[in-house]
């Protein structure tokens, strides 16, 4: 198929080469000219403007767009619907808020343009692995856009499964996988691509609803490993008595448990590597960002009176760590200096 590709960065470029390899036309434009150049020397078609990327398409158009949530997004969808025809259609695989591919279905609706949401997870890995997608949107448009999807898709019955210690997935389609659909019957719905790591899920928004989530539970996953391996480190410290003193070694724990353990899984996989690189993550400051999407996760689960205790609190956990000497926790102290006459302690870590 033909495709335009806006955004160029760490997801939109690896998409590009995904695309471009499966046999895809790919018209890109970013406004990173050294990112086009990059673009165009693997196969796809370079833009110096939307402009001319929308002119290099053929009708009914489809444009991808993958740049950062937010205005950036807003204002390349605006420009977008003003040069596209009735017809075409708009993509957005970014994180978008779910509300916002509402409104903006319905504002494109009017011009008879349409709009599908991908909620897209795959990060830098990508290009290899494949994408795992979550689309909202007519369902018509999705079933003709089907070979995009499968192209940047997981190889059909892997799902990107991680081979010998391997994340990239490079052998994915050749390999047997080690997921749990070799062992169960677990074809999805009838006529569902879901375990080829792709799925129509709804109308305008549901892909990023599906993916808000995914994130929010991305968040306590993290936070669960994060706070498992602290335990097990501090079981080295002074602090603890020397008969339950153990010198663990957390890479070689964290490889145990990639093979056959309830908690094997990519985000394992990946701990795996960080800790293989630099066994005592010394080269990471702890300040840890979020991208909205955990907030929204938590805001949608107060708007429907569900109570999400663990990814909450791995939210909340976030914002602390960008925390240093935080007045909150002064509060505390001094409160416990007033009434106890309790001292503070000088912080010391734990074990090696």
């Amino acid at each position: 198929m033909q495709l335009g590709m806006v955004g160029l960065g760490r997801m939109g470029g690896n998409m590009t080469r995904r695309l471009l390899r499966g046999g895809h036309e790919v018209i890109v434009f970013d406004r990173d000219s050294e990112a086009v150049g990059e673009a165009v020397k693997a196969g796809a078609t370079g833009s110096d403007t939307l402009d001319d990327l929308v002119a290099g398409l053929e009708a009914p158009r489809t444009v991808w767009v993958m740049v950062p949530a937010g205005d950036a997004t807003e204002k390349a969808i605006g420009e977008l619907a003003c040069l596209l025809s009735p017809g075409d259609t708009v993509i957005d695989g970014g994180n978008t808020w779910f509300k916002d591919d509402v409104a903006r279905a319905e504002k494109l609706a009017s011009g008879d343009l349409h709009y599908i949401d991908v909620g897209t997870s795959g990060g830098v890995w990508g290009l290899e692995r494949g994408y795992c997608m979550t689309i909202g949107g007519p369902a018509e448009i999705v079933e003709r856009l089907d070979p995009l999807f499968e192209t940047l898709a997981p190889c059909p019955g892997n799902g990107g499964a991680v081979q010998g210690g391997d994340v990239s997935g490079s052998d994915a389609c050749n390999a047997s996988g080690s997921d749990a659909r070799d062992h169960t019957d677990s074809s999805g719905a009838p006529g569902s691509t879901a375990t080829k790591g792709y799925v129509h899920v709804g109308p305008a928004g549901a892909g990023h609803f599906v993916k808000m989530i995914h994130n929010g539970i991305e968040y306590g996953m993290m936070q669960a490993f994060a706070e498992g391996l602290e335990i097990l480190r501090e079981s080295g410290s002074d602090r603890v008595d020397p008969r339950h003193r153990y010198d663990l070694d957390l890479h070689d724990i964290a490889e145990v448990w990639r093979h056959g353990s309830v908690v094997s899984s990519w985000l394992l996989d990946l701990l795996e590597i960080a800790l293989r690189e630099d066994r005592d993550l010394s080269a990471y400051s702890g300040y840890v960002q979020d991208s909205g999407e955990g907030r929204w996760t938590v805001q949608t689960a107060i708007e429907e009176d569900v109570p999400a205790h663990v990814l909450t609190a791995s939210l909340f956990t976030r914002f602390q760590s960008r925390q240093e000497n935080s007045y909150a926790m002064r509060v505390l102290s001094a409160l416990r200096h007033q009434f106890g006459g309790h001292v503070e302690q000088k912080k010391i870590g734990g074990g090696s």
